[in-house]
């Protein structure tokens, strides 16, 4: 058996729709079940339901065999895991945004402060421009800091964008794409090789299948 961490949420329900076609099926009760371990139909999978930034630190420590998690999380804990697949959905955007009101001047600056839950990605990310950053670190309604003037701009991972617009921010820099990944424990992959490599192909045969 496969235990598999997976985030609650929209990625939760993008990754059973996704393997349920390849014969990994859970049941409809399980996205709104408090119950945090479930059992495939087929017993070939365990479910560990999480928060996603616990998601690949279960893997990296042998919690989990294996994962689904954003690449901006990725980025952001570098964790040693083995990153076989794109899962191609989760499709999001990781910014730099300021107030609508600054008129582009922040990337213009030496020095920004910078209102995130990504630091180490705004560290590297500010530094390879060659600015100073003071990073704020929030673990939400971060697009709040640069209202109340507590920073000059955020980094924050977007979709639509919605949310920035409501709150009058605008994005000046995209550091990256991100998308949903499949990980691995690397101890895993020798422990439970043909259970691995069998489940990596159901996968993929599941994203070739969405994706055709």
């Amino acid at each position: 058996m496969i235990t598999l961490a997976l985030p609650k949420g929209r990625l939760l329900t993008e990754t059973v729709r996704i393997l349920e076609p390849v014969g990994i099926g859970f049941g409809s009760e399980m996205e709104r079940s408090r119950v945090l371990v479930h059992e495939s139909v087929d017993r070939s999978v365990r479910v560990l339901l999480l928060r996603a930034r616990d998601v690949s630190t279960f893997v990296e420590y042998g919690g989990a065999d294996a994962g689904v998690v954003g690449k901006d999380l990725l980025m952001e804990d570098a964790p040693s895991v083995y990153e076989p697949l794109d899962l191609g959905f989760g499709h999001c955007r990781l910014v730099v945004a300021e107030p609508e009101d600054s008129r582009g001047e922040l990337m213009k600056k030496g020095f920004v402060r910078i209102a995130t839950k990504y630091p180490n990605i705004t560290e590297r990310y500010f530094s390879s421009l060659g600015m100073q950053v003071e990073i704020i670190k929030l673990y939400g309604s971060i697009e709040l800091a640069p209202i109340v003037d507590m920073a000059d701009g955020i980094v924050d991972l977007v979709s639509t964008g919605n949310t920035l617009r409501a709150n009058r921010l605008v994005e000046v820099e995209t550091i990256a794409a991100s998308t949903a990944r499949l990980i691995f424990n690397r101890s895993a992959l020798k422990t439970k090789h043909e259970e691995v490599s069998r489940f990596i192909c159901k996968v993929r045969s599941a994203v070739t299948r969405k994706d055709s």
